[in-house]
């Protein structure tokens, strides 16, 4: 690796907080050595490219001890609720436990806002985030790990408002890093991409979790969403004479940018917090910065292959592959006794009230287990179940073939029992148990369905040289 490219003599920073969102292990942080970059370009599009805060991209607040908590309503009119796709259902409303008095959503129709709760260690992400009348309503509500990865993994795969899934902050240019002295941001950008120049036929890819709804239908290009876009390390950013353009392009050459989002008719979008007084043209329109934008987005290119990662600490890093693919999530059915455990998003796990005594309930959905193309189950490879129970609660898993007749069935699991096995090749239906704990106790029933493989065994990730 160049000189210039290693992380030496930088300001130290804490990682999972509010100013350093997510873990140094994080896709955001990780810097690609020697990555082999694709030959398709970013075509030009209706306007030009851009870098900036404002309309479409986000405000970050900081959660205090001292805030209050609110309660969150579907917009008006929305009989349904808010969308929690973790849950993959409606919530009537959804209750933040300690909300910033400053909380101002975007003003754009996807209303972003991301809340930071260090005490909690969550990011609260919203969409379509609005204040009427002194009641706030959103359309939908995730959240994420802060000391997480700061991407979705299989079983909780969607974690944000942006549309591979993962909270609107991830990779924005933060306030207090506009004016820091430094000749690059410290971690990948935030990128949108418009309809020509993302893929149709693979939607996306690797650490994405999800994509547009409607993106293999209405896309025409060759970049998925959640692809890492390089500067060539041949680019001369000393002919970019915008010097904020400049620490921008210094930054994809280092780092890259994150597809995270589709707009329409701009060829990319790169994001800065709002309030971050982030603008490239103060003095209005800059045919100079214009150009160099585009001469920007004719060099930018997918990474397609890298010869290895250092991670946010400058240690070298492999990237981690054995995700969770299992969820609580789903319709659950009561086999014994009452009442019902309920999912809780928070926890991860199914939650069984004091009272509950004996309850065996059921889940069949096919939901449970991970969807995301790159986290599906294969046949064959080698798996462990780890039960995260509380109180006495017991997970179990049983997975059967399409007639119905069963392939394997993990019994019983209490708190850190570990099942291996490898799964089955006719696999078709899923049957995930959860028994509550002991009476008088709130009880809860989660676990990891993850990969025993070896590392290089998974598809879908930009691979190692």
């Amino acid at each position: 690796m160049p000189e210039a490219w290693a992380q030496t003599n930088l300001p130290a920073r804490t990682f999972g907080t509010f100013d350093t969102p997510f873990a140094a292990f994080s896709p955001w942080y990780m810097l690609p050595v020697a990555p082999v970059l694709g030959s398709f370009a970013i075509p030009t599009s209706t306007y030009y490219p851009t870098v900036a805060e404002g309309t479409w991209s986000t405000g970050v607040f900081k959660a205090l001890s001292t805030d209050p908590g609110v309660t969150v309503y579907p917009p008006t009119g929305n009989t349904n609720g808010i969308w929690d796709p973790d849950a993959e259902a409606y919530r009537a409303t959804v209750v933040i436990p300690r909300w910033p008095a400053n909380v101002v959503p975007a003003s754009g129709s996807d209303g972003h806002a991301d809340i930071i709760d260090e005490a909690m260690g969550i990011v609260h992400s919203f969409f379509q985030l609005k204040l009427e009348n002194g009641t706030w309503r959103a359309g939908q509500y995730a959240w994420a790990p802060l000391a997480g990865r700061g991407f979705g993994e299989g079983g909780h795969y969607y974690q944000g408002a942006r549309a591979v899934g993962v909270p609107a902050i991830g990779g924005v240019i933060r306030k207090a890093e506009v004016d820091d002295g430094l000749a690059y941001y410290r971690h990948a950008l935030a990128m949108s991409l418009t309809y020509n120049a993302l893929s149709a036929a693979t939607t996306y890819v690797y650490p994405a979790t999800s994509a547009d709804s409607n993106a293999a239908t209405t896309n025409s290009g060759n970049i998925p969403e959640g692809a890492l876009l390089m500067l060539p390390p041949t680019f001369d950013t000393s002919t970019i004479t915008n010097l904020k353009l400049r620490k921008v392009a210094e930054t994809l050459k280092r780092y890259g940018a994150y597809v995270v989002d589709r707009n329409t008719g701009t060829p990319f979008v790169i994001y800065a917090e709002n309030g971050s007084n982030f603008n490239l043209m103060p003095n209005g329109w800059d045919n100079t910065t214009a150009n160099e934008l585009q001469a920007i987005r004719a060099e930018l290119r997918q990474v397609v292959s890298v010869s290895s990662w250092l991670d946010g600490n400058g240690a070298s890093i492999v990237p981690e592959q054995r995700l969770n693919i299992l969820s609580l999530r789903g319709q659950w059915y009561l086999q014994r006794s009452s009442p019902l455990g309920t999912f809780d998003t928070w926890k991860q796990a199914v939650v069984f009230p004091s009272n509950a005594v004996d309850v065996m309930q059921v889940n069949y959905s096919l939901r449970t287990i991970s969807n995301v193309a790159w986290a599906k189950p294969v046949a064959g490879t080698p798996y462990k179940l780890t039960s995260r129970c509380s109180g006495g609660g017991r997970l179990r898993l049983a997975l059967y073939d399409n007639s119905g007749t069963k392939l394997y069935d993990s019994g019983e699991l209490a708190d850190g029992a570990v099942a291996s096995f490898n799964w089955p090749a006719n696999y078709g239906r899923v049957a995930v148990y959860a028994y509550s704990g002991n009476a008088g106790t709130v009880s809860t029933v989660g676990g990891s369905l993850i990969s025993d493989a070896p590392l290089n065994s998974l598809s879908g990730k930009i691979l190692m040289k």
